[in-house]
């Protein structure tokens, strides 16, 4: 994954990582204040719908605009990439909003820093992959799609994809509809699937999508989006974990925060 040799475009890879480390150490000390660790200490905060909607916002149009004013955007190659794209964020942008459970109670427990810290990543992450994908992938040519590395990325990809939908729909359920009207903000504990061995199955599948990702595309920016979440997301199954123990003296003691069996 080299540097394309272009400026502006390094210039950019590099504010990117630059981005992606200054994550990793403020998310050392401050959990991202959303969700269950939401705070009042950041300024205004929205309800949970309307953050991730906001937070996810900048992807898509971003991509667009530079994947479609980039030289090889007709190219078979760069087509698939634009359809991985939307798909993803047709999900976390558009979907996962709509289907979150959020109490009344809720309406102001996504802090407006995460929707500023977001638009900021979401940003650099369109920019870097569609302008690659178009015009400095000189790999993405009809051979890339035999290729070792794009075969075994686009299924690690698509498995963890599929695998977060699960993991999503089980924390979705933990609360009824009609607990969700009456304004009861219950925390259980959840089960099945990925949960039997870890607390954050979500971020572990987020974390292995985008290790897919960088993996089939071979590209700095898919390096960044990978770092990036690593920065938010190990910091954050950390809390979590601790969290739940913390909460639920029956928290199930061999469950791990992250990783089966390891961390």
């Amino acid at each position: 994954m080299d540097c394309t040799g272009n400026t502006t475009y390094d210039t950019w890879l590099t504010v990117a990582l630059g981005y992606a480390l200054f994550a990793a150490v403020a998310s050392i000390f401050i959990p991202s204040p959303y969700g269950r660790f939401a705070s009042t200490r950041y300024g205004i905060s929205v309800s949970p719908r309307l953050g991730w909607f906001l937070m996810e916002l900048p992807a898509v149009p971003v991509f667009c605009l530079f994947f479609f004013t980039g030289p090889r955007w007709s190219d078979p190659v760069p087509l698939l990439f634009l359809g991985v794209w939307l798909i993803h964020y047709a999900h976390r942008g558009y979907l996962f909003p709509y289907l979150i459970r959020a109490a009344p109670g809720a309406n102001t427990s996504f802090s407006g820093l995460v929707v500023v810290a977001g638009w900021g990543a979401t940003s650099l992450h369109g920019y870097l992959n569609a302008s690659f994908a178009t015009t400095y992938g000189t790999h993405f040519t009809s051979s890339w799609l035999i290729d070792p590395r794009f075969l075994i990325g686009i299924v690690l990809y698509y498995v963890s994809f599929g695998l977060t939908l699960h993991s999503e729909a089980i924390v979705r359920n933990l609360r009824s509809k009609a607990e969700v009207a009456a304004g009861e903000r219950v925390y259980r504990i959840p089960r099945g699937g990925l949960f039997r061995w870890i607390t954050s199955p979500c971020y572990l599948t987020e974390l292995t999508a985008w290790a897919g990702f960088a993996l089939c595309t071979w590209s700095p920016g898919g390096l960044f989006i990978f770092a990036i979440s690593c920065a938010n997301l190990i910091p954050r199954a950390l809390a979590t974990h601790r969290w739940y123990h913390e909460r639920f003296p029956d928290y199930p003691p061999k469950r791990k925060a992250l990783i089966p069996l390891l961390l």
